[in-house]
């Protein structure tokens, strides 16, 4: 590994950095997520059966020690359980907006590396082949052919590398962003459950 690093020439440290920094932020994604994650719809049982009964602050305390976005805006919604439709709908609207940011963080910097590393590939490639043509101007034309396929593998390989680290972050981006879809329906779908709720639309 370190051979095939080393004959791909100074293009591959910034290509094995994005590779590190995109396997970093991935891991974090799917740990923030995988507490983040509730059943939605157990949760939402649960709250609606304290709420009927009117204990606000025990709904409160509930919402408190349940992690993720959907309790944090459930929290914000039932604090404000006295004021009218309006204001709470508002209420969590503004809480929502600043829960889809928390679960977005750094996957704009995941898109950026899968997008980069292509191009830092080819650039590696763009510089390699220049070097062997260098090489075939000095030598007036008279090359030894395995010395010009050994130079142009040596290029092609931080293609490869930039490929093998943009495809994976690709995808992982992809399934990331799908995951925090799914986050913002099951936040709507409570948002609208509690609002019919707490002013007795719901049975």
């Amino acid at each position: 590994m370190f051979f095939m690093i080393q004959k791909g020439g100074p293009v591959m440290v910034p290509i094995i950095l994005g590779s590190v920094l995109a396997l970093t932020l991935v891991i974090e994604r799917l740990i923030h997520f995988h507490r983040a994650q509730i059943d939605a719809e157990k949760f939402m049982s649960g709250i609606k059966n304290i709420l009927k009964k009117g204990n606000i602050v025990e709904a409160i305390s509930i919402c408190d020690h349940t992690p993720g976005p959907i309790a944090h805006i459930l929290k914000e919604g039932i604090s404000k359980h006295d004021q009218g439709k309006v204001e709470v709908k508002g209420v969590l609207e503004e809480a929502g907006r600043h829960e889809i940011p928390r679960l977005e963080r750094n996957l704009n910097v995941l898109a950026t590396i899968a997008h980069v590393e292509p191009l830092l590939g080819l650039l590696g490639t763009v510089t390699g082949m220049i070097k062997c043509f260098m090489k075939i101007q000095q030598l007036q034309g008279v090359v030894n052919p395995g010395d010009l396929a050994a130079g142009i593998w040596e290029a092609l390989i931080t293609t490869a590398a930039g490929l093998v680290v943009a495809i994976p972050a690709y995808v992982a981006y992809n399934y990331l962003v799908s995951r925090v879809e799914g986050f913002v329906v099951d936040m709507e779908e409570s948002a609208n459950q509690l609002m019919k709720i707490l002013h007795g639309e719901e049975s």
